[in-house]
């Protein structure tokens, strides 16, 4: 892989985890997870952030073809 492939596929990953740190910003989660519970809460949080970014992150790759 030449370093520009590796340039645009961390560039891909980064901008995905923005929007999707963004996008996971208007979902309650207080509903769903228990009381007092903050640090799982929180890892969970990320892990779901990482997850979905990931996700669209490659879904886009394949339409630029990288």
């Amino acid at each position: 892989m030449s370093m520009i492939h590796f340039l645009i596929r961390a560039c891909v990953y980064i901008l995905s985890f923005c929007v999707s740190f963004n996008a996971m910003q208007c979902v309650n989660y207080e509903r769903i997870l228990k009381k007092g519970h903050v640090a799982q809460a929180q890892i969970l949080y990320y892990l779901l952030v990482f997850a979905l970014a990931y996700l669209v992150g490659s879904f886009v790759m394949i339409f630029i073809n990288i």
